[in-house]
């Protein structure tokens, strides 16, 4: 079962739609279980078993996300889990890094986004354009060395995030 924690956000549902037409290809995709952040506890959760964890975007900041956090310290080293925009800046913040106000607002834009090639960007072209919604970035220069830098723009702003010593924790 793919677990999705919405951080009551309506563009969830638009990452479950694509995760459901996946499903054929991807058996994990198959089973989708969506809760809300505050719908279940850390222990609840963990009785799942989910075989993956999406955390969707959201309003606020990384504190106004829920269990999410808590998710990625306790179950993202051993749950395959990808953090999306507010899920992004929860793991940056997880683990050390800070979430500061990006330079401007970025709202529908689209950007040439430069990767790795590894992780979630496997396969993908390089750079890629990506269609941006936010106003918060994890901020490059506060980030600790267990994260590493998968995605990021022409000025350095950063678009992705791997865990190195579990790249199954990853967030864009």
């Amino acid at each position: 079962m793919l677990l999705v924690l919405d951080n009551y956000d309506s563009f969830t549902f638009n990452l479950v739609q694509y995760l459901g037409e996946l499903a054929a290809t991807y058996p994990i995709a198959a089973e989708l279980r969506v809760e809300r952040n505050d719908a279940l506890s850390l222990s609840q959760i963990a009785a799942l078993k989910p075989a993956a964890i999406l955390i969707s975007p959201g309003p606020g900041t990384p504190e106004d996300s829920g269990v999410c956090r808590e998710v990625l310290r306790e179950l993202g080293p051993l749950v395959p889990t990808l953090g999306v925009c507010l899920g992004h800046q929860a793991l940056a913040q997880v683990y050390g890094g800070r979430v500061v106000r990006a330079p401007q607002l970025m709202h529908g834009k689209t950007s040439p986004v430069h990767h790795s090639g590894q992780g979630v960007f496997a396969g993908l072209p390089e750079p890629l354009t990506a269609t941006r919604y936010h106003s918060l970035i994890a901020e490059r220069e506060s980030l600790p060395d267990c994260l590493e830098v998968t995605a990021w723009l022409e000025d350095g702003m950063v678009m992705g995030l791997r865990h190195r010593q579990y790249p199954h924790l990853q967030g864009v």
